[in-house]
This record gives C-alpha cells, structure tokens and sequence, in this order.
C-alpha cells in the first residue's frame, strides 16, 4: 500500500506540473546519448504531455554553455555523468535548489544534495589478468601502489573525473598524505603513461601489457553483454575485483541531475527530475549505461551485471566527492599523475 501511494503521489506532483507549467516543454542539456533513454523522454510526455527537447554534448561543454548563455539560457534540466562534474555546475551557481517530497522519499540521503540528484550508479572496479595476477594481491585500491605490482598497473589520465573522483574518497578515508603517497606509489607501478579510456585499460589487461588496471564497472558490463566474440576473448582473459570489502566498500560514483537556476519552464523541469526517480525510468535510466538505479527497492535485469554479482559500496556521500576533487588534483599533479 505505501509504494502504491508513493507512486500515486509521484503521478500527482506530475500532474499538477503540467497543469500549471507556462509552456509543455523541457529543454534538457544532457551528455547521455543512450537509445533506452529514448524511450524514456517518450514515457515521459506520454505520462505528462510535456515535450523533451534535448541538446547533447559533452559534461564540461554544456556546463560551460549553460554559463555562458547565462540568465537568458534555454536550459531547465542538466543531465550529467560524475559527482565532479556536476558539483562543478553547483559551485558556479548554474543550478537551484529543488524542494522534492518526492525525491527527497526516492533517492538515498548520500547520492543527492540540495540541487542536484543520482539517478544511477557505476562502480570503480579492479581488473586483473587471470593468467598473471593473484587476485588476493589486489583486494583493496590501496594494493595498487603496493612495489610487488611495479610495472603491472595501467589506468586513463589521472585528470579524468573518474579517477580525480576515486582520489577524493581516498582523501575522505586515509588522509591527504597517505593518499599522496598511495599516488606516488601507482605511478611508480605504471606499465605506461595512462593513456586511453577505461575499454582501452581492459583490453591492455586482456593482452598482458598491464597486469591490472582500474576501470567503470559499465564499461565491463558492456563487454560482457557484447555479441562480438573479440569482446568475449577479452572478457575470458580478465577477472575484476570488488575493492574494499573488507572494510569501507567499493568507491561508487553516479550519473544524475539537476535543475538549471534561470530554468525559463521549471515546474515542468521538477516534473521531470521527479519522474526519473519512477521504478520505470529508472529501469531505463540504468539499464541504458549498465548501472545500478539509484532508488534501492528498483532492480534491473541485467545478464552482465548479475553475473558480476552483489558488493558493498562505500556509503560516502557524493557530495563529498565533489568537494574533494580539486585536492586530489594538485595531489596527482605533485605526483606526476598525468
């Protein structure tokens, strides 16, 4: 009975939205370019009569576009990958608090702040070579900088959100010198200058030029779901860890969202923001990307992520991450982190 309410109430806010909004249109400035979430949009103004019109583009372009339109920007809705990049947009003052009954009831207190909100989950994983690696000798992101690794680690540039991210919770959870030094110590593990993205550091695993690497769990997920029988002899060759489970979790970051301070149509743009916190967007909003939903009681089918299987994830807030993003930067930097 109280998820039938809390669905019905979601409806309701929906409703209400449509009947007072200016103008049945929400401009969305997003860098998720899935087909699933094409089906979403088409849910949404189904469900509401409101119009979705999107504008692509990369994470710090459209942040970068949405301040330079300024007061007289289109935008209403910011969709983004990375607690970073969206904490950037926050402390440029691009983005409004929103009062949400409902996604204050939907999304978990540590994967939302004031203005912006998670809509799903990835994990930051450990891959290792099956052939040369013992996974016990990579059980936790601290072993990476451990020397009986040195010349065995690959990873894309130390200034990707990604990583800059995953550096911040270490900063959070060991302290800013010990997390310099666990910095210094992955380079001087380096088989080479990071280079690629995180598909380039699994496939570097699988032919041996790094004995393990660090990567998004989306991204090994979707070589496993891959019919391409390259992508299933890279995924025969590597086993992934789930780091920390013996203490704090795996470092976990997020895609999500907010809504624009000058939003010209803004009770539609709530309207929006609350439907993908539904159990059907969120299907469609993890699903699109091989995430986890960010509403806990929602579960996706998923081959690959279920035969990955459960973990425990490190509670830290998202917004934390974003605070500590600039520190791990000038740590990376001094530690020759490029």
């Amino acid at each position: 009975m109280k998820r039938l309410a809390l669905v019905s109430a979601i409806f309701a806010t929906l409703t209400t939205a449509v009947a007072h909004a200016e103008e049945q249109v929400v401009n969305l400035y997003t860098s998720r370019h899935y087909q699933s979430d094409e089906v979403l949009y088409e849910n949404f103004t189904k469900t509401t009569g409101i119009k979705v019109n999107r504008i692509e583009g990369k994470d710090d372009a459209l942040i970068e576009r949405i301040r330079n339109e300024g007061e007289h920007s289109p935008a209403d809705v910011l969709l983004t990958s990375d607690a970073s990049r969206l904490g950037k947009a926050s402390s440029l003052g691009l983005l409004a608090p929103l009062d949400s009954k409902v996604l204050e009831e939907r999304i978990p207190a540590n994967l939302r702040t004031s203005d912006w909100f998670a809509f799903s989950k990835r994990a930051r994983i450990i891959v290792y070579n099956q052939k040369n690696i013992d996974p016990a000798m990579v059980q936790n992101y601290e072993d990476l900088a451990d020397p009986k690794l040195k010349g065995k680690v690959c990873t894309r540039s130390g200034s990707h959100p990604y990583n800059l991210s995953l550096g911040a919770s270490l900063i959070k959870r060991l302290g800013a010198d010990a997390t310099e030094a666990w910095a210094k110590g992955v380079v001087a593990n380096f088989a080479r200058k990071p280079k690629g993205g995180d598909t380039d550091q699994i496939r570097a695993v699988a032919a041996g030029e790094c004995g393990v690497a660090i990567a998004n769990s989306y991204y090994f997920a979707r070589l496993m779901n891959s019919d391409k029988p390259e992508d299933q002899e890279v995924i025969s060759k590597v086993g992934i860890v789930w780091p920390n489970q013996a203490n704090v979790g795996t470092h976990v970051n997020i895609s999500g969202g907010g809504l624009v301070k000058t939003a010209p149509h803004a009770a539609a743009a709530k309207a929006f923001l609350e439907y993908l916190s539904t159990d059907e967007a969120q299907q469609y909003f993890a699903n699109g990307n091989n995430e986890w939903p960010a509403v806990p009681s929602v579960k996706v089918s998923n081959p690959a992520l279920d035969k990955m299987g459960e973990f425990k994830a490190d509670p830290l807030p998202v917004a934390e991450l974003a605070d500590g993003v600039a520190e791990a930067q000038k740590m990376y930097d001094r530690a020759g982190y490029q």
